[in-house]
């Protein structure tokens, strides 16, 4: 290692503890991808090295030095995410995100942007009618927008919730559950009823569902209804047709927000039915009002091996389209 060049950094004990992580894990991480040293010297922090691995090393611990001072706990996922972004140069940092924060959990968790996709995503959330929030799972794609919705709802810009999502079964039939026929699509809209709890609390929760001001329901009982001033999520959108997305998009009335979230890669429809979500992506681009924010393995904000594993598939996918395309090429020479 050339360790001609070094620079200090002042961070007390408790900093220290926070941004070296259990067993000194996030500081091996930072040394072994830019391939210098950080160590403890009486208060302060030696980074050596190279010198401009050393300068970006110095700045990244800057970085999630004051977003910690702000509040926000150091996890791998900010570190990895800084490494990320320090060796594609963005210039925008971890501090810009960190600026944005839309609500707090009920146990006073700050929910903000951890990644420049999610704040590109919250952004157009804010900017536009219509949201299409496309991605991998663990990206964020639901909760960002189940926030946002909840913090429209809390300063009265819109007057209720309506998160829906089609009851699309993924190897098992409705009719074999047990129970009627909410309970039967309750464990499809489980994952929504969890992000509201852990956002407003299950009191909370309960009491303006009650109210009528907070619906959560499967995508057929959409149809026939105009949805006036109110925030709309449809989630797992990949799973509607042609027909459901246009119905759906159709019920959307005056003052209300949208907000369309789905995985391309993930779809539970049966063999020859084209998703709603990729028939929208090619019909609605281009229209004014409509946002479509892609967010990729980069924007996965669960444990790194989940975007590890996202990443793995990309590739493979990518792939395979690039392979079915030389064939589909060869074909079209050989016809010729």
């Amino acid at each position: 290692m050339n360790n001609d060049y070094t620079m200090l950094m002042d961070m007390d004990a408790q900093s220290m503890q926070k941004l070296f992580g259990t067993n000194d894990a996030y500081v091996r991480k930072v040394e072994d991808e830019f391939a210098v040293s950080v160590v403890n010297r009486d208060g302060s922090v030696k980074i050596s090295g190279e010198k401009g691995n050393v300068k970006k090393v110095y700045k990244l611990l800057e970085e999630l030095l004051q977003i910690s001072h702000k509040g926000t706990e150091i996890e791998e996922q900010n570190v990895n995410y800084a490494v990320m972004m320090s060796k594609e140069d963005m210039d925008d940092g971890l501090l810009t995100m960190d600026e944005n924060c839309i609500c707090h959990t009920i146990s006073g968790k700050p929910i903000q942007p951890k990644t420049m996709g999610q704040k590109k995503y919250v952004q157009a959330m804010q900017e536009h009618m219509i949201v299409f929030g496309l991605g991998p799972a663990g990206t964020g794609k639901t909760f960002l927008a189940m926030a946002m919705a909840i913090m429209a709802f809390r300063s009265n810009q819109v007057s209720r919730i309506i998160l829906t999502r089609p009851a699309i079964e993924a190897g098992e039939k409705l009719g074999f559950l047990p129970g009627d026929l909410q309970s039967k699509v309750d464990p499809y809209l489980r994952p929504l009823y969890d992000a509201l709890y852990q956002i407003m609390g299950a009191e909370s929760f309960q009491k303006n569902m009650e109210k009528g001001l907070i619906e959560v329901a499967p995508l057929a009982y959409m149809r026939g209804r105009t949805l006036d001033n109110a925030y709309i999520i449809l989630d797992e959108a990949q799973n509607t047709t042609e027909a459901q997305m246009k119905m759906f998009l159709t019920r959307i009335g005056f003052g209300s927000k949208v907000v369309i979230t789905g995985d391309a890669s993930q779809k539970d429809l049966g063999s020859g039915t084209r998703s709603g979500l990729d028939v929208a992506q090619k019909v609605l681009a281009g229209v004014e009002g409509i946002a479509f924010c892609q967010l990729t393995s980069k924007d996965v904000v669960r444990h790194p091996l989940v975007q590890r594993i996202v990443k793995a598939y990309e590739d493979y996918e990518a792939g395979m389209k690039r392979t079915k395309d030389r064939q589909a090429r060869g074909a079209k020479r050989k016809g010729k």
